[in-house]
């Protein structure tokens, strides 16, 4: 009953919403540029994640899933919700407002209502059905900021030949496949095979990870804002970076981009290093839980 809830009231309004959303954008052509291009990738993946998991849900009852596939399909839901929410905002103020009014404006204006809709709608799902602690959501926020400045560092002359700009950028994989590996341990529940006290684990990833965050937050915006290291502190008003549609996003609003979402993770990394940190005073330590547990809507799984 729980999952046919779901379907008609969650699933079946987010298939409908990321696919409407890509469509109206995909019917642009040429004209819906890079911009459009990734937001159509997006909801592209989030179209087809979620007919995957609703596929796989309805084709087996609740009691035969093993425990983690619902950490896995509500974690999914997170990063949805955070995707459609970025694909909404970098859409609108990148594309949107500099299209001139007709059809083009139209189906754009209408593509990013739709998205927001998508987001709204796998945030409900989360609130509804996730259990997680606050360590599984900060790791959630921690590879997706990440997976966010890698979308901006696709543009490689911002760091290449540039070593203080490389080892940012190395920062950034280095952590996040740090966050990405635990993450897929507490999923999966794998956590407990490690020859440490998970807590500890967690609070040296954290702590290394802050630290290396910092160097970034210091070297990148010094390297890419002072004018005594050859580079531009000022926005400039010509190129890519002109107040008008170009289809490209500008290269000194990529730089200030990563710079604020560098900050931003620091402040994530921060708050899960004085988590663990906490853990680890009070002697809180998870228990292994029966493998034969199954979930249920009220209980304290995850």
């Amino acid at each position: 009953i729980c999952i046919l809830w779901v379907f008609w009231l969650l699933r079946l309004p987010q298939l409908c919403s990321t696919c409407v959303a890509f469509s109206l954008v995909a019917d642009m052509g040429t004209l819906r540029g890079a911009i459009g291009n990734w937001s159509m990738s997006f909801w592209c993946v989030c179209f087809a994640m979620t007919f995957i998991i609703t596929i796989v849900e309805c084709c087996r009852h609740p009691s035969s899933f093993p425990f983690f596939w619902y950490n896995i399909s509500v974690t999914y839901a997170c990063y949805a919700a955070l995707i459609c929410l970025s694909a909404s905002i970098i859409y609108s103020i990148t594309y949107v407002q500099f299209v001139h009014y007709g059809p083009y404006r139209d189906r754009a204006i209408a593509a990013t209502a739709f998205s927001c809709i998508a987001s709204v709608l796998y945030v409900i799902e989360v609130i509804f059905f996730y259990v997680h602690t606050m360590r599984a959501l900060l790791k959630v926020l921690e590879t997706f900021v990440a997976g966010v400045i890698f979308a901006f560092l696709s543009n490689t002359s911002l760091y290449l030949h540039q070593p203080a700009l490389e080892w940012c950028v190395a920062v950034y994989s280095i952590c996040f496949i740090l966050a990405a590996v635990v993450l897929l341990l507490d999923l999966a529940e794998w956590k407990y095979m490690l020859p440490v006290p998970f807590s500890i684990f967690q609070l040296v990833l954290s702590l290394l990870s802050v630290l290396f965050y910092i160097s970034a937050l210091v070297l990148w915006p010094l390297y890419q804002f002072s004018e005594e290291l050859g580079a531009q502190p000022q926005r400039p008003s010509d190129g890519d970076c002109r107040d008008e549609l170009t289809y490209d996003m500008c290269a000194w609003d990529q730089r200030l981009a990563v710079a604020v979402l560098t900050a931003a993770n620091l402040l994530v990394y921060v708050a899960d290093l004085g988590y663990w940190a906490r853990q680890v005073s009070v002697g809180t330590e998870d228990q292994p839980r029966d493998s034969q547990e199954v979930y249920s809507p009220n209980s304290d799984i995850l």
